[in-house]
């Protein structure tokens, strides 16, 4: 079994700065793909960052130059880091990975639980 498990979210202040982590677990061959997504109530998930194996990002438009997300492939764990953070930015934070697990020839997505941010103006 694989297990997602998140932390870091919190609230703070216009301009601050957060850092998102997510650690996986379990009985895992390799992790691909690994992102960020973010879901405000009454509307859809949105793709914030994600993070190929050989190190390729892609950010949403509304991130770029703000947040960075990095991976440490021995630790299993992706990370966010938040800065210049704006009210527009609260939301519920859940990373994702494309894993593969021992004895399996395909990858299959797994979601963490999600870690609240909220950015007060």
């Amino acid at each position: 079994q694989v297990q997602l498990v998140e932390s870091g979210g919190g609230l703070v202040q216009a301009g601050g700065s957060l850092r998102l982590s997510c650690a996986a677990s379990g009985s895992i061959s390799s992790i691909n793909i690994m992102g960020w997504y973010r879901q405000v109530p009454g509307n859809q998930r949105e793709l914030v960052a994600t993070i190929t194996g050989g190190g390729n990002t892609d950010y949403a438009d509304s991130v770029k130059d703000r947040f960075t997300i990095s991976r440490d492939n021995a630790k299993k764990s992706v990370y966010l880091q938040k800065n210049s953070l704006k009210p527009e930015d609260t939301g519920v934070y859940n990373c994702k990975m494309n894993i593969v697990q021992l004895s399996a020839f395909f990858e299959i997505g797994y979601w963490g639980q999600g870690t609240q941010v909220t950015v007060s103006s």
